[in-house]
């Protein structure tokens, strides 16, 4: 499958990896590129040194085209950058703040650059600082979300009217049907992230993948509204966060109760953040990366072709 989209990644794919903080890292990242899609490691949380070592480990296990994931916003931003480029990495993903701040660089490295927006106004910013196409994440999507609240059925089909460079679907998305339906709002690709947890190399616990499969369509909830919206399985911990929220916490104290999470908890499934979206109601098994990948081609190509007769 080729278009835009998989000219800018050099994937066989139009299919981003959503990069998740401490988890999708080198071992991770090769796997996804290795099945065609395209891999991101993300750079949020990771020491100069460590982002190194995690690109080093990805080159290791595939030579198959990856990037990485950096959130503007984040003080190690510019040093991630610089790493990203004297390691010869050909395309970043960005989020969480303005892309006029490292543009210039980007463009000086040959790199290309794909930004996360969740409104339009966002995708137009992106365009005219120059990046080469937008992901368009509505709120359906797992981790921080835009504080519109903007789905993804209403917002891609907007954003792809609004700018002229490719757009890339993103929230919702979990199998075959998703990627045929971010192709008919007019995106030329999809990001996935909660539906990777879901699979045999992702690194994080047996307790974790566990409750993404139990999860229900009612199973997450967005537990820092007022800070940077977060959405989460809905537990415990994630409605300790909302009350904290409706109680009149401040912002640090919120922090500083996210920060105890990390430490040792009496219940993984109840006392820890889990990212995830929406779509964690449909995962109901775990699968190898590779496994993923081919079934969600195979179902968007006979989904497709069902299409085709129909009409």
């Amino acid at each position: 499958m080729k278009n835009q989209i998989t000219e800018i990644l050099g994937s066989q794919y139009p299919i981003i990896q959503g990069a998740m903080r401490l988890i999708t890292l080198g071992e991770m990242a090769a796997a996804v590129s290795q099945s065609g899609a395209f891999g991101v490691i993300a750079a949020s949380g990771l020491e100069g040194a460590k982002l190194r070592q995690e690109i080093r480990k990805a080159r290791s296990l595939t030579n198959k085209p990856l990037g990485i994931n950096i959130p503007i916003y984040r003080p190690n931003a510019l040093e991630a950058l610089e790493i990203a480029i004297e390691e010869g990495i050909k395309t970043i993903t960005t989020s969480a703040g303005d892309p006029n701040k490292i543009i210039k660089r980007v463009k000086e490295a040959n790199l290309k650059i794909l930004h996360v927006v969740s409104t339009v106004d966002m995708a137009k910013k992106a365009e005219g600082a120059g990046v080469d196409a937008v992901i368009a994440l509505g709120t359906e999507g797992g981790g921080h979300v835009g504080r519109e609240e903007i789905s993804t059925l209403v917002l891609v089909p907007q954003v792809v009217d609004a700018v002229q460079i490719p757009v890339v679907a993103a929230g919702g998305i979990a199998d075959g049907r998703g990627l045929v339906a971010a192709l008919a709002l007019g995106a030329q690709g999809i990001q996935m992230g909660t539906r990777f947890l879901a699979t045999k190399e992702c690194p994080i616990s047996a307790a974790y993948k566990q409750a993404l499969i139990e999860a229900k369509d009612t199973g997450t909830m967005v537990a820092a509204q007022k800070g940077l919206p977060l959405r989460v399985l809905k537990n415990r911990a994630a409605l300790a966060i909302r009350r904290m929220e409706e109680s009149g916490a401040t912002q640090p104290e919120i922090n500083a109760f996210v920060d105890s999470l990390y430490g040792q908890v009496a219940d993984e499934k109840e006392d820890r953040l889990m990212s995830a979206g929406q779509i964690a109601g449909l995962i109901k098994n775990i699968l190898t990366v590779e496994e993923l990948i081919n079934s969600l081609m195979k179902e968007a190509k006979v989904i497709a072709q069902g299409l085709a007769q129909k009409f």
